[in-house]
């Protein structure tokens, strides 16, 4: 998961009258019929640079309607934002490539430019389609009017401190049941994977290739699973192993998260002389000690935000999965902010952290936080009673002191009603591109390795010491692995064998979590 930073202006409306605003008073067309969409601008007013974007690129966007609930196809429906950038090599055309940024939730469509770069020549062969999921993007929200953007804090130190997260997490789920209660039952992977089947029909295509990243993985395995013969090329990347997702997603993911931050600690220790961190790996790690113990026992200030135990490691957590060298950096000078305020009690804001605490402490994404934790609360819902991660809160904290407390705290899904359906059970096979990066701290490797042996007709390439989750596009810059997969999206052929690429160094714009902050492992 990864928390999307939006510029939208959000009015708040009542839940009566938000519902009513994103209903459909007519009844969704049946799915048979699956009428053309109605395409029309991408720019919606002056400030939408997303937009102007995709109308360089020549883009048209549509609302595809869809049910509110797929058992009623009758019943009230939504719109679901499509984006299409049109093939001009129409000669050559290959397909349809369906794009899915992760999330859950996550936005699709204004990141669609960011993904026709990265196709290169390529892209004039294919029709680029960005579908924002219900009630995610361009789309009508599902706001739950959080005091926060995320629901990810740390357990903390002791009992007391898991208590206080359980309200806060039984807060969050009642705010849910107050203002989205009508909303809830239908944000889920299924259903998003039942509207993408709807805007394939719309398109006019018997089937589509389609690009899965972090939990796009699982939207596509799924998809395939429900609607088996409809997809074409699929490359998969960040891959989710579907029965890895339970209890609920961040399990077991303390680890792979130890190895990141050491990574980085590494690249810092380099660096002494322009951070201060310390001169080794471990010198740096026990900078990052002292700072998580100091906000435990005497809470600090950066700018009116108060560092404690349950937030400090989210920060910490929440800047691993990119590798490049600004991030790197990025997290270097947050540290040292962290440092200066663990030493002083108080320091200002650097501007990773300028953008993190209002995430963390104001609602102003209450939307995206909502609408990620309503898909995951169906997928994932977890077990019901809170002592089970208090549980596993305290066999972890030992071992892994900083990552323990996160992963394995407890969230809004006790407390939110029961999913509707089970999950889907993936048992077919599907040829597959699957890319993962044997340090990826959202998407454990063992997790690729895992669904790659699950679907035997698919190939995996693995980037060899690379810490980074998501590693196809432009803006991780590596040959190998952008290669591989525009080849194989350019003639439908899988390597003969699985593939390994070399980590890339590179020091760009980044077009995925760079842009938006990965809190959680689905991503």
């Amino acid at each position: 998961m990864r928390m999307a930073y939006g510029t939208h202006t959000r009015v708040r409306l009542g839940a009566a009258t938000a519902v009513a605003a994103l209903l459909s008073l007519t009844a969704a067309p049946p799915s048979a019929a699956a009428p053309g969409p109605r395409w029309h601008s991408c720019v919606r007013d002056a400030q939408d640079t997303s937009g102007q974007e995709l109308e360089k690129l020549g883009a048209r966007c549509a609302e595809v309607r869809v049910p509110l609930d797929h058992t009623r196809p009758g019943g009230p429906a939504l719109g679901v934002a499509v984006a299409r950038i049109p093939a001009t090599d129409t000669a050559h055309r290959v397909g349809t490539l369906v794009v899915n940024e992760g999330g859950p939730a996550d936005p699709v469509v204004d990141y669609l430019p960011d993904r026709h770069a990265a196709l290169g020549r390529l892209a004039a062969r294919y029709d680029l389609v960005g579908v924002d999921p219900r009630f995610a993007g361009r789309n009508a929200p599902l706001d739950c009017h959080w005091p926060t953007s995320t629901y990810f804090r740390s357990a903390g130190e002791d009992r007391a401190g898991f208590d206080r997260m359980t309200a806060f997490q039984r807060d969050l789920a009642a705010r849910c049941r107050r203002d989205a209660a009508a909303l809830l039952p239908y944000a889920s992977t299924r259903n998003a994977a039942r509207d993408l089947d709807l805007v394939r029909a719309a398109l006019g295509e018997r089937r589509i290739s389609y690009l899965g990243i972090s939990y796009g993985t699982y939207l596509g395995e799924v998809y395939t699973a429900m609607f088996p013969g409809r997809t074409d090329r699929m490359v998969l990347d960040g891959v989710h192993e579907p029965r890895h997702l339970a209890p609920w997603a961040e399990y077991g993911t303390e680890r792979v998260n130890e190895n990141a931050l050491r990574n980085w600690a590494g690249w810092a220790a380099r660096r002494d002389a322009a951070y201060g961190l310390g001169t080794t790996a471990d010198a740096v790690l026990a900078t990052v000690d002292r700072v998580r113990t100091t906000a435990a026992r005497n809470p600090f200030t950066v700018g009116t935000f108060r560092i404690d135990a349950h937030v400090l490691p989210v920060l910490l957590y929440g800047v691993l999965g990119d590798d490049l060298e600004q991030s790197d950096a990025g997290i270097a000078v947050m540290l040292g902010t962290l440092k200066q305020a663990a030493a002083t009690g108080h320091a200002e804001p650097d501007p990773g952290l300028g953008e993190l605490l209002p995430a963390l402490f104001t609602g102003e994404y209450s939307a995206y936080g909502s609408t990620q934790t309503a898909y995951l609360c169906a997928d994932t819902p977890g077990p019901r009673d809170p002592e089970v991660y208090r549980r596993a809160v305290e066999r972890s904290r030992a071992a892994h002191p900083l990552f323990g407390p996160i992963v394995n705290d407890v969230t809004p899904c006790p407390f939110w009603p029961a999913p509707r359906e089970r999950p889907t059970v993936v048992d077919n096979d599907v040829p597959a591109l699957m890319v993962n990066a044997t340090g990826d701290p959202r998407v454990p490797y063992t997790e690729a390795r895992a669904m790659h042996a699950r679907w035997p007709s698919s190939r995996l390439i693995t980037v060899k010491d690379s810490y980074r989750h998501a590693v196809y596009g432009i803006a991780y810059g590596s040959a190998c692995v952008n290669g591989a997969v525009n080849a194989y999206l350019a003639d439908g052929r899988l390597p003969r064998a699985d593939l390994v690429c070399p980590a890339a160094r590179g020091d760009g714009p980044s077009t995925g979590p760079g842009r938006q902050v990965p809190w959680t492992s689905s991503s």
